[in-house]
């Protein structure tokens, strides 16, 4: 087992108030344990323990290669979405460990995926069809499921509503801060909360989910409904980001709505709390989004990609990474060199229908090419000016259509290579 490791650097982009104070939600407990996975001294290891006939949503990774827990959390949700035995029954729980993704592991990874279920099962006296697990780390080494499994009667014991940053500083890997979000908001009359925390830093391309998000709310709402919500704002949002184009084998979503806010269920779409709930949720998950970004490996500038004018928003999705994924573009972010024509590149190879003569291309507010040519109002030093700041817009019109996509992106540094140079040592 390798040692302890030094804490990197916190990403200059992190949040200048740090981790929120994320309030307690009825129905949820959290749980950290330093169970050795990989690493001596840190938290690896957490567990969340969900009240009875709470509604779960989850949404995964569409890798080919993805981890024995993604294969898991896949069925289990799946019996439950489909009515099987039990599916409303009994607790649920969630079991993540860091150090060690369980990934291209074979018939081992499943079975350490079933040591560690039947371990928080017994332990909580809870169907094993209600434990959803993941794990995080060094993909194709085996999981050494028995130091989880001797964690879980402490982690257990340990539960608490209060313990929510705790988890999510459990779940980090290359992360140089814990990420997590809250919303409150009135509906009907009855307070309600969403909060949540997630981790990513490095293979974040989209394909949801790309990384490891965990969200919980009090209201109570139909499982079907809330499995929308969350499939729809994935999309806008933690499947509109990219710090390297790169897929995880192991991204997971889950979502639990205990149902312990002292309200009339919401059943169908045109219930006028769904929306507002479904608005709190996005705003939840796109400012979580927002804090994968910001800690991209090694990242100095945050920045959004704003396209329209495009035939369709699949194109203007696609110009959108093209742009956002480009080792060049994103080098040219790190310099803080207003290279445009690595825009205008990232545009034509994007596969995305485009004229030449009406693309037009600004950074923040200042024009920087429009008809085919350098606006004639661009000045150098006002591009380069703006290159500076840590937080950059840029903005494409293909001038061809309505279609339009927004995406999130951060530079990309020397500080990339050697966080995955020196990853598995």
């Amino acid at each position: 087992m390798a040692g302890t490791k030094a804490a990197p650097p916190v990403s200059p982009l992190a949040p200048a108030g740090g981790f929120p104070a994320l309030p307690p939600v009825a129905g949820v407990r959290f749980a950290a344990a330093e169970a050795g996975v990989r690493y001596k001294g840190r938290l690896d290891v957490m567990l969340a323990e969900i009240a009875p006939r709470a509604s779960i949503a989850g949404v995964f990774t569409r890798s080919a290669t993805r981890s024995g827990p993604v294969l898991a959390c896949e069925e289990k949700l799946a019996a439950l979405h489909g009515g099987g035995a039990g599916a409303s029954d009994g607790g649920f729980a969630i079991l993540v460990n860091s150090g060690n993704a369980n990934a291209f592991t074979g018939n081992a990874g499943r079975a350490a995926v079933d040591a560690t279920v039947k371990a928080v099962s017994g332990a909580l006296g809870i169907p094993e069809g209600h434990v959803f697990t993941a794990s995080t780390g060094v993909i194709g080494e085996p999981l050494p499921a028995e130091r989880i499994v001797a964690a879980v009667t402490g982690l257990r014991d340990a539960l608490s509503a209060d313990a929510a940053e705790r988890a999510a500083r459990a779940i980090m890997t290359t992360d140089t801060f814990p990420k997590g979000a809250v919303e409150t908001l009135d509906l009907g009359g009855v307070p309600v909360t969403i909060m949540g925390f997630a981790k990513g830093s490095g293979m974040i391309a989209p394909d949801m989910a790309t990384m490891l998000v965990y969200l919980f709310s009090d209201a109570a709402i139909e499982p079907g409904l809330l499995q929308a919500m969350v499939s729809r704002q994935a999309d806008r949002t933690f499947n509109a980001i990219t710090v390297d184009g790169d897929t995880s084998t192991s991204d997971t979503l889950v979502m639990a709505a205990t149902g312990k806010a002292a309200m009339p269920r919401i059943a169908a779409a045109d219930d006028a709390r769904a929306a507002a709930f479904e608005a709190a949720l996005g705003r939840v998950m796109l400012d979580l989004a927002h804090q994968v970004v910001k800690d991209g490996e090694g990242a100095t500038k945050f920045v959004e990609v704003r396209v329209t004018g495009a035939a369709t928003e699949q194109d203007a999705r696609k110009v959108g990474f093209a742009i956002a994924n480009s080792p060049l573009v994103k080098t040219a972010f790190a310099g803080e060199d207003p290279n445009w024509g690595r825009i205008v590149m990232a545009v034509g190879k994007s596969g995305a229908a485009a004229d030449r003569d009406r693309l037009s291309i600004r950074f923040g507010d200042i024009l920087v090419a429009e008809k085919g040519w350098v606006a004639p109002s661009y000045r150098e030093a006002d591009g380069a000016a703006y290159m500076k700041r840590a937080d950059l817009v840029v903005g494409v019109d293909l001038g061809i259509g309505s279609g339009a996509a927004t995406v999130w992106t951060c530079d990309l540094t020397h500080r990339y290579i050697e966080i995955n140079a020196d990853y598995r040592s």
